[in-house]
Formats: structure tokens, sequence, C-alpha cells
């Protein structure tokens, strides 16, 4: 009983989080070159992959940018819309099973660094296969994707976002967590 009432928990968060992230670029939108900044979209996938685990991360991951993208219009399926799909569902799997790994494993280190070290690697992990997926749909919109669109699309007009990555993220997956409102905290 106690696993089905945990399953439809993480169906709610998921959802809901899933609806944050389709709704949060509207506000942030209004100005495009500060919404594509602050990567909106990117925080409550991470949430979901440390508060509900690796599926339920990489499924609103990879749903998010393509609902967005059927409801509203944006981003366009290809090259954007699907290279943020693969991109973010990689930051909900990361943050859900690395979170979880180095939890088990180091049991004895802080969980802050647990957190902070996943984040790390999801951001990272996430960019390059963002680079990968539109390095390789670049034929298809004669649109050519060079190391140096990647730098500059993946980090360097990106730094406003992931530094709002690096404080937010941990502070509220603490304080989730120290809620206890998972029972798998």
């Amino acid at each position: 009983m106690q696993r089905n009432h945990r399953t439809t928990k993480h169906l709610v968060y998921s959802a809901v989080l899933l609806a944050i992230a389709i709704i949060l670029p509207m506000i942030t939108g209004q100005i495009p070159k500060i919404g594509n900044m602050l990567c909106p979209m990117h925080i409550p996938v991470m949430l979901c992959g440390f508060i509900c685990g690796w599926p339920w991360g990489l499924a609103v991951g990879f749903i998010a940018p393509l609902l967005r993208g059927v409801i509203f219009g944006v981003p366009p399926f290809i090259p954007k819309g699907l290279s943020m799909a693969c991109e973010l569902a990689t930051y909900g799997f990361i943050c859900g099973i690395m979170f979880r790994s180095l939890r088990k494993n180091y049991p004895g280190t802080k969980e802050v660094v647990h957190i902070y070290v996943t984040l790390v690697v999801a951001m990272l992990a996430g960019r390059l296969v963002w680079g990968i997926m539109r390095y390789l749909l670049a034929p298809l919109t004669g649109e050519p994707f060079t190391l140096k669109l990647f730098i500059a699309g993946g980090f360097a007009t990106a730094i406003p976002g992931i530094i709002i990555q690096l404080i937010l993220v941990p502070i509220l997956v603490t304080a989730i967590r120290k809620s206890k409102v998972l029972y798998d905290n």
C-alpha cells in the first residue's frame, strides 16, 4: 500500500513540475534574450529528478519542451525542441540516478555535497547531449553547428541560468527533503 501511495505522490509531483516547466518560460520569456539566459525549464526538471527519481525526471525532461512546443509553438520541434528534450531528459535522469547512488554509497558525506556533485555532472552532461543533438540535427535545418556555437549556446549565454540553478536547486531540494513530503527522503 505504501508503494502505491509513493508512486501516486511521484506522479502528482511530476505533473506539477511538468506544468511549472511549461509555464515558467512564459514568465521569463517576456524578453526572449533574458528568458533564454535563465534556462527556466531546467529547474523543475532537475527538481523532479532529485525528488521523484530518474524515471520521473527523465520523462518530465523529455516531455516538457515537446509538449510546450505543441501547445505554444515554442520551441520549434527541430532543432530546438528535440535537442532540449534530450538535454532535459539527461538532467532529470542524472539528477535522479546519481543523487540516490551518492546517498547510498557515501552515507557519511553531507547531503549538500551529493546535491552539488550531482547537479554539476547533470548540467555538464545535459549540455553535452544538447550539443550532440544540435550537431546531428544541423543538416536537417541547413544551419551549421560549430564548436563556437556550442560553447556560446551551451555555456556563455547560459551563465545567469547556471548561477541560478547552482543557488536555487540545492536550496529547494534541501527544503523539500527536510519537509519529508516523500517517504523515500
